[in-house]
């Protein structure tokens, strides 16, 4: 039977390799600038630790890990026969793939709170688990590149996050919109509509707007059981137009009678004024639509699109107040963001984004003439490995022909050939593979001219 992978999961060849580091290497390197710090968390968690974090419909996507041995130990066959599939999967599974890095990151402020300094700036680049269904755009294993400060109220820490996310698409060449709401005004049209105790409900609706439509939102609110009187109420607001202060100040007026939802208006005044200041290159908004239906949000709420592509969002994050004190840490507010990177990739490859340099890792290939000549292949690969230059030595004794196929399959640049005579002179031949150009040249020539032309 032909080898296979499970669906949702991907290979990467070498090629697709580089293309991934070289936006792991551009959002590492803009996290450590605004003094991020980095860490790592196991792929699985106890299931204590995951479910409830993510709402009844993350819970439902969460991958459950079989305990080892005889994971049927002390469950009758009268439970087995009564297929009561979640109170057998917590007897049988006390452990699952994390669903995102949130959750154990809150989970490793909890249990190293003794280690840590306050405020404290962590990112985190790792593979996260998700039982989804397959889509474009959508993966049941994907990597997640996270930015996090805990310990800090300041909504400079939301500013300095959407920093990050302008410098971070700048610099990957991504044309973005990044839309921004407040979940504390979220509950504030919760509470005027007279629906407060459905908050999850309404947020996890309207967070499908952009997705099923006005109409669908409101079958799924109707189905929730959400009043006909409440959803008429939440109409205008969905739909409420103008520019940021126009929203925020006829959200005013609506929201007049809920001190959460006032609470939240004016953090957002705080955080679009720093906005307003500043000098992204990325377009901004406020989006009274979105909610990112996740349970543990409690303010800002952040999510991007590219502007050029149809993709989800291809970042996302916001304040939560409350994640921690589950664990046992009361008061500590934490606000992150979480770069997709395969949506990133995705994005970048449909816009070809990348150079020809983002695929290619070795700059130089060596050829090897036999026994003799590869002693000196080896000291000029050394001294190319010396000045930053990546290089190789073709290992076999093969026909030259096969060896620039070799090379020019690989996309390798440059050639160097250095037979008897070369050697004899204490010189090579450099090949341009682009153009076929050859030239005899010294080491310090060689050296001088790839320092300008790579």
């Amino acid at each position: 039977m032909k080898p296979s992978i499970p669906k949702g999961t991907r290979d990467f060849s070498p090629e697709e390799m580089m293309k991934r580091e070289n936006i792991f290497e551009t959002i590492k390197k803009v996290f450590r600038y605004y003094g991020y710090q980095p860490i790592e968390t196991p792929a699985m968690e106890n299931l204590s630790t995951l479910l409830g974090k993510y709402g009844e419909e993350g819970d439902k996507l969460l991958f459950r890990i079989l305990n080892s041995g005889d994971f049927l130990s002390g469950i009758s066959d009268e439970e087995l026969l009564g297929r009561e599939v979640n109170k057998l999967s917590s007897s049988m599974c006390e452990r699952g793939l994390r669903y995102d890095l949130t959750v154990p990151f809150a989970r490793y402020v909890v249990q190293h709170r003794d280690e840590i300094i306050f405020p404290f700036k962590r990112y985190q680049i790792q593979p996260v688990w998700r039982a989804d269904r397959p889509q474009k755009g959508r993966y049941r294993e994907f990597t997640q590149c996270d930015a996090d400060v805990i310990g800090s109220n300041s909504l400079l820490n939301e500013y300095e996050l959407i920093r990050i996310i302008d410098d971070i698409f700048r610099d990957l060449g991504i044309a973005i919109v990044i839309k921004i709401n407040n979940r504390k005004i979220l509950s504030g049209i919760a509470e005027i509509i007279g629906e407060s105790g459905r908050i999850t409900d309404i947020t996890v609706a309207i967070d499908k707007l952009e997705k099923i439509g006005i109409n669908a939102v409101n079958e799924e609110l109707k189905g929730k059981g959400v009043s006909p009187s409440a959803i008429g109420r939440l109409q205008p607001i969905l739909t409420l137009k103008g520019n940021t202060e126009e929203k925020l100040s006829e959200l005013e007026t609506t929201l007049s009678l809920s001190e959460t939802g006032l609470n939240g208006i004016e953090e957002m005044r705080k955080l679009f004024s720093y906005i307003e200041r500043s000098s992204l290159t990325a377009k901004t908004e406020l989006d009274l639509t979105l909610a990112r239906g996740l349970n543990y949000y409690t303010g800002a709420i952040i999510e991007v699109k590219a502007r050029d592509v149809s993709m989800g969002s291809i970042c996302g994050g916001g304040r939560y107040d409350n994640l921690t004190g589950v664990f046992g840490l009361e008061g500590v507010s934490g606000v992150g963001i979480s770069f997709g990177a395969d949506r990133i990739y995705d994005v970048m490859t449909q816009l070809n984004l990348f150079s020809t340099r983002d695929v290619v890792q070795t700059e130089v290939m060596i050829v090897n003439f036999g026994d003799y000549e590869a002693e000196y292949a080896l000291k000029v690969r050394s001294m190319l490995i010396e000045n930053g230059i990546s290089a190789e030595v073709y290992p076999d004794t093969a026909r030259l022909k096969k060896q620039m196929s070799y090379a020019d399959s690989r996309k390798i640049p440059y050639i160097i050939l250095a037979g008897a005579e070369e050697i004899k002179n204490k010189q090579v031949t450099l090949k341009t593979m682009s153009t076929g150009e050859q030239k005899k040249m010294s080491m310090n020539e060689v050296l001088e001219f790839l320092r300008t032309a790579l």
